[in-house]
């Protein structure tokens, strides 16, 4: 009989250490399988935001390739045998003193776009109406031309517009004129940038001014 209760004592004994073991088993298993999960979803996040798989549209939207400005040294010269064409503004020195609107300047280039038409338009609160022809000057790429030329009809109407707003002080006076300058640039700027996202008009110059 007292060998019976040292056999059952053992296996009582022993009851528990199998029961501890499987115990941790369990909890490895667990354990496992949340690394698992966890290093799945972690690279299921980064490769959608770098784009790997759907969902990176971020990643795929195109950019807008703006217009650069030009280097003085790459500025297309006039030869003095060469004619007036498309090197040179009318009345150079007597831009606005403001100078560019952004960046420019002499250290940059200036590249010249003569509108064709004149311009003729009513003065504000006056009898007279003014008749004038513009050149446009830009720092940057031949980019800023080419919008100026594709949107040439909304641009001319901004022109009309702003010399509609024009008072008798401003056309019969050198201040007047240069103010109206700076206007005129503002509302052309204000077109190319509603249509292309971008100005980069920098000057305008009068090459003909008449009021009558």
């Amino acid at each position: 009989m007292a060998k019976a209760s040292a056999k059952d004592e053992v296996v009582e004994g022993e009851a528990p250490k199998k029961k501890k073991g499987g115990m941790m088993k369990i909890v490895l298993l667990v354990v496992g399988v949340l690394v698992l999960v966890g290093g799945g979803v972690a690279g299921g996040l980064y490769a959608m935001q770098s784009g790997l798989i759907g969902g990176g549209a971020h990643a795929a939207e195109p950019t807008y390739d703006k217009p650069k400005l030009v280097p003085k040294s790459e500025e297309k010269r006039v030869s003095a045998t060469g004619g007036g064409e498309g090197g040179h503004g009318e009345g150079g020195g007597s831009a606005s003193s403001h100078g560019p609107m952004g960046a420019g300047g002499d250290k940059f280039a200036s590249t010249y776009y003569t509108m064709e038409k004149e311009f003729t338009s009513n003065l504000k609160d006056s009898v007279h109406f003014v008749q004038v022809g513009i050149a446009i000057s830009t720092p940057y790429d031949e980019r800023v031309i080419e919008s100026l030329k594709t949107h040439e009809i909304a641009v001319r109407s901004a022109v009309l517009l702003a010399l509609g707003d024009a008072t008798e002080d401003q056309v019969f006076t050198v201040q007047g004129k240069r103010a109206l300058q700076i206007h005129l640039a503002h509302a052309i700027n204000a077109v190319l940038k509603q249509k292309e996202g971008f100005g980069g008009v920098g000057n305008v110059y009068f090459t003909n001014f008449v009021v009558q």
